[in-house]
């Protein structure tokens, strides 16, 4: 399963607005936007150590806000672009379609889960290749990431969830959600 664009988005929003709730931040973003100053600096007019100011420095580099640019014995730190101009509804907005084709995506997968998983069992494997994807995307969840599994031990896990493990097996493989070699099994990322 990979990370969709969407929420790669929503980390980097959500960590800018990390980074800008520290109030030793905030006093150096504001310094920032006067004119691009050097660590120590800004250390010297707020009053703090120079290895914190470097720390807060890390922070909004992280989140994209600073760069620093070599300067003789000095990094000299400046802001990037016009983000902290743009207004806050454009920041944290998120595209509607983005949001609802996420809660729908989840109440589909909710929906098929409830209905071939009983009381932890699997009640039949789906005919539908999409639906049987979602219930071995649940099932695959048992396994550790980056261990490998005897198949004795794999078949032992699927037994809880269904008797006919060859078929949950082969779907896992098939689907990419697990790898065989020489007798082993391992779950993917």
């Amino acid at each position: 399963m990979s990370v969709s664009n969407a929420e790669i988005n929503l980390d980097k929003r959500a960590q800018l607005f990390k980074a800008l709730g520290h109030p030793a931040r905030l006093l150096i973003v504001n310094l920032m936007a006067a004119k691009p100053r050097h660590g120590e600096e800004l250390a010297a007019i707020l009053g703090l150590n120079p290895a914190t100011v470097s720390h807060h420095l890390t922070k909004l580099a992280e989140a994209g806000l600073v760069v620093a640019k070599k300067d003789q014995y000095y990094q000299i730190y400046s802001l990037v672009g016009d983000l902290l101009r743009k207004p806050l509804e454009d920041i944290i907005s998120i595209p509607q379609a983005g949001v609802e084709q996420q809660v729908e995506s989840d109440a589909y997968r909710e929906k098929v889960l409830r209905t071939f998983i009983k009381r932890g069992r699997l009640t039949h494997i789906p005919a539908q290749r999409k639906k049987f994807q979602v219930v071995l995307e649940k099932i695959v969840q048992e396994f550790e990431p980056e261990r490998r599994y005897p198949e004795r031990e794999v078949n032992h896990i699927l037994l809880d969830y269904h008797d006919d493990v060859a078929a949950l097996r082969r779907g896992m493989i098939d689907l990419g959600l697990m790898q065989r070699e020489r007798g082993e099994y391992w779950r993917t990322e």
